[in-house]
């Protein structure tokens, strides 16, 4: 049995059709290998997390981290760093299952909950835009990048420039996945690079320039459990806490790249292609597996990779993008004596390096910076465009139809319009204070969606369902990020649950 099963069907939820029923495809077949050792792991099976993680080394780990850092140190703050990096990386995993063992989307995935595709499936595409639309991860890209062009940071009469040079980089994004013959390579490739180079430029110079004695103090504080310093408020905390990792709740946005990359049963309902790709479908429905001896071993197999996905690159890769970032910006307060702001952090490190180091430090620390804010800006622009690429056929048959099962025909329209969008909006803030407000409204997405994976992942076929401890993680997320929205809420509209 390698197609569909005519005829047979997997009854999930409410609301949404069957599920087909077929055979989980061997990883071989899935990356076109005689077999998958430590090569074949690392040119073909690692992907998803990339994307994942080329979004994680920006928001947070680059401003906000930093940020909260170089104002009030590590002790008190970095336990709440690792804490919210292992839940989020936990909840990944989760969200991984469901795609891994349907196919399906999450956000297509959340229809089948009670009570049905109406509620959930429109109202996550609002949280998800709501929360990212803002824009100040590309205001903030936009900044390093003038800083780069021109050799200075930019002052306060030419804010309006940072911005034109954000809508640039949101173009490029856009040329990116036209020129791609699959978006999800395309985007793991451009994350090997930026990852890569990222990860490596800070590792050399955090060795030559920070005193061992920064790194012990950021590691100490990675690992003991403290108040929060005094100063520092709760809502500073949420959104350093929602944008450590990823996106906390509303981590699911990017998890669809496992569908598009052929993880399990992704591999049966198809990819959105790009422009040089040639048509390619997206099913609206997805396809589970038998529960056979025969199907549960190859789902241990595809489980095994994801955990390696998902643990061995995306968690290590967070911790070190936060790690490497905040002892460098603790070292540049250190040397300049003054504390980073909302206003100057995504230029701080390289104006407060140049002082010691010269010019040739400011250049390079301005270039690292402008490669992580483009990483995220090219994950989170692209997701939310995928994220209602995939929802809006499913909802709608007559858009279905409209279509014609390519999904680039509404893929590339929507991202021109929410490109303008963006544009408008990036008008409004400061990029970091934007930023805080997206992380801050990521937290609202841990009082809705562990409760969902909870649903849907305990009704996977046998196989395929968590242990009973994944769903206490999953509680956990609810109560930790969901304690920081709850917090931000109160404090926008008055006074914050905490104060220290």
């Amino acid at each position: 049995m390698t197609e569909v099963e005519r005829g047979r069907t997997y009854r999930l939820g409410v609301s949404r059709p069957d599920l087909g029923v077929a055979d989980l495809p061997a990883p071989e077949e899935v990356f076109g290998v005689s077999r998958i050792g430590a090569r074949e792991l690392v040119m073909y099976v690692i992907g998803p997390s990339l994307i994942a993680l080329g979004i994680s080394i920006g928001s947070g780990e680059w401003l906000l981290g930093p940020q909260a850092v170089g104002q009030f140190g590590f002790v008190g703050i970095g336990w709440v760093i690792v804490v919210s990096a292992l839940l989020q990386t936990f909840y990944n995993v989760e969200c991984a299952r469901y795609i891994v063992a349907t196919g399906e989307a999450p956000v297509v995935g959340w229809g089948r909950v009670p009570p049905g595709a109406m509620l959930w499936i429109p109202l996550s595409v609002f949280v998800v835009i709501f929360s990212f639309i803002a824009g100040g991860w590309a205001g903030s890209a936009g900044q390093g990048l003038f800083a780069l062009v021109n050799g200075r940071v930019a002052e306060a009469s030419e804010i309006q420039q940072t911005r034109w040079y954000a809508i640039g980089l949101l173009v490029v994004v856009f040329v990116i996945t036209a020129a791609a013959r699959r978006v999800s390579r395309a985007l793991e490739l451009s994350n090997w690079v930026m990852v890569g180079l990222i990860l490596a430029v800070l590792v050399v110079v955090n060795l030559a320039v920070v005193p061992w004695s920064i790194w012990w103090e950021g590691i100490r504080g990675f690992v003991t459990p403290a108040a929060p310093p005094p100063g520092i408020t709760a809502t500073q905390i949420g959104g350093l806490a929602g944008f450590t990792a990823l996106a906390s709740g509303l981590n699911w946005y990017v998890m669809g790249h496992y569908r598009d990359k052929g993880y399990g049963m992704g591999h049966r309902t198809g990819f959105i292609a790009g422009l040089r790709g040639g048509k390619q479908g997206v099913q609206s429905v997805g396809v589970t597996f038998p529960d056979d001896e025969r199907n549960a071993s190859m789902w241990r197999r595809w489980y095994r990779l994801l955990m390696v996905d998902m643990w061995g690159v995306f968690f290590v890769g967070a911790m070190l993008g936060m790690l490497l970032p905040t002892v460098l910006m603790s070292h540049a307060v250190a040397l300049s004596g003054e504390q980073p702001t909302t206003a100057n952090v995504p230029t701080f490190v390289a104006s407060a390096l140049a002082a010691e180091y010269g010019s040739g430090m400011f250049y390079l620390m301005l270039a690292v910076g402008v490669l992580i804010l483009f990483s995220t800006q090219l994950g989170i622009f692209e997701a939310m465009v995928r994220v209602v690429t995939d929802a809006a056929p499913a909802l709608s048959p007559r858009l279905r139809a409209l279509i014609e099962g390519d999904p680039r025909r509404f893929y590339y329209p929507f991202m021109i319009a929410l490109l303008i969008a963006i544009a408008i909006i990036l008008h409004l803030a400061l990029p970091v204070a934007l930023v805080q407000f997206s992380a801050n409204m990521s937290n609202l997405g841990a009082l809705i969606y562990p409760f969902l994976l909870i649903y849907l992942n305990s009704r996977l076929p046998r196989a395929a369902r968590p242990r009973p401890w994944h769903y206490v993680i999953l509680i956990l997320n609810f109560l930790f990020f969901g304690f920081f929205f709850i917090n931000f809420v109160a404090d926008f509209f008055g006074e914050p649950l905490v104060t220290f």
